[in-house]
């Protein structure tokens, strides 16, 4: 090889770096601003939960007097608990452990399907529906928009986990699994709140 060649490919290598580094950084912020816009959603269902509440005088339908809390507060456990596991499986797959990697996150999606489980059993044994007032409305809306995205985090998980079946995929970066860890995050963080409007603030 002769130096006019080592030059050109020392050059094509750092640009190439260069636009991988920026097409991640781009990927980064995009994903942050998706997360933004999602809090705004999210923010602007909870102010409209907390005025209404606060302002209607026959807040829960006939015959409610509040919710029941001991089997959410058990599925709030679950979910919030998956947030460990899944930063556990992020860990692994740090260290070049797929094995560990794939276990943590086979568990957390488990978890999350547990939740969503949960969910369904609640909603079947409520004596209302998403027609009995401003509470039932606003109740199905909140549980069931949060819960579409802890669907899609479990999605997301099973993409990542068939991508770990593939050898190299993760040699070069996986913000992939970063991204979909931290919205599982944002959706374990939206459920608390969501938890104490709803269950708590009774």
């Amino acid at each position: 090889m002769t130096t006019e060649q080592a030059i050109a490919q020392d050059i094509e290598a750092k640009v190439r770096h260069t636009q991988e580094r920026e097409a991640a950084g781009n990927s980064k912020f995009g994903f942050i601003v998706f997360l933004l816009s999602e809090s705004v959603i999210f923010l602007s269902f909870f102010t409209g939960y907390i005025i209404y509440k606060t302002q209607t005088p026959n807040w829960y339908p006939p015959g409610v007097t509040g919710l029941e809390i001991r089997d959410p507060a058990i599925n709030t456990v679950v979910l919030v608990s998956s947030s460990f596991v899944i930063y556990i499986a992020e860990r692994f797959l740090h260290d070049k452990k797929l094995w560990g990697f794939r276990l943590f996150l086979i568990a957390t999606m488990a978890m999350g399907g547990y939740f969503l489980y949960g969910q369904a059993v609640e909603w079947s044994s409520l004596p209302f529906t998403y027609q009995s007032g401003l509470f039932g409305g606003l109740f199905y809306l909140l549980t069931g928009f949060h819960g579409l995205h802890v669907f899609s985090g479990i999605v997301l998980q099973a993409v990542m986990l068939g991508r770990s079946l593939f050898p190299g995929n993760y040699d070069n970066g996986y913000f992939g699994v970063e991204a979909t860890s931290l919205f599982w995050h944002f959706v374990d963080v939206i459920w608390i709140i969501l938890f104490g409007l709803l269950y708590l603030w009774q």
